[in-house]
């Protein structure tokens, strides 16, 4: 099973050694339970939504069998309008779809002091986008680590490998889910 993270320096590993990013410490987890996956880290630092449209094709090689899309924090926090992030989105959704490609699409929240309106049109892309895509939602990729010091570098942004932890270990229903779903859409 091979199983694409397409997004920016959140699964990249801005900071961090490389076993101690996102996607390798997903895939230790899970092989720990004894599921054998090999996830390739598409992290770029810096990456908008828009970006991981434009490198979709060649970040995601054939023979993918499902992609964790993570993107959208940079988008927020460069205050880009949220029909914009939403498109890109859309537009990565829709091209793995019509290669029949199983999505986990992790959500962001948008920061309070971007207003209301901001707040809700960039937070509801998310599950809007994986309703009209049949795409498994996870709905904040930083749950449980976002604000909290013990979890982020020392710029408040990027998790520390404890971080990750907290990530992988709460993600984790949601990347079973898609292992089951792309094991069934290739009938093995």
């Amino acid at each position: 099973m091979k199983i694409v993270a397409l997004g920016d320096s959140l699964s990249a590993g801005y900071g961090l050694p490389g076993q101690d990013a996102f996607p390798a410490k997903l895939a230790a987890a899970l092989k720990a339970k004894g599921i054998a996956v090999e996830i390739i880290n598409a992290g770029v630092s810096g990456d908008t939504a828009s970006g991981g449209l434009g490198r979709l094709d060649w970040s995601v090689p054939d023979g993918t069998d499902a992609v964790i899309v993570e993107l959208g924090a940079n988008d927020m926090l460069r205050g880009i309008d949220p029909k914009v992030t939403r498109q890109a989105l859309e537009g990565i959704l829709k091209k793995l779809k019509e290669r029949k490609i199983a999505v986990l699409l992790a959500g962001m929240f948008a920061a309070p002091n971007l207003g209301p309106d901001y707040v809700r049109d960039f937070n509801g892309s998310y599950p809007a986008l994986a309703k009209d895509y049949d795409a498994i939602l996870y709905p904040f990729f930083l749950d449980g680590v976002a604000t909290d010091t013990k979890f982020n570098q020392r710029d408040g942004l990027h998790p520390t490998a404890a971080g990750v932890d907290v990530i992988v270990d709460r993600i984790m229903p949601k990347v079973e889910e898609l292992i089951a779903r792309a094991k069934s859409a290739r009938g093995s």
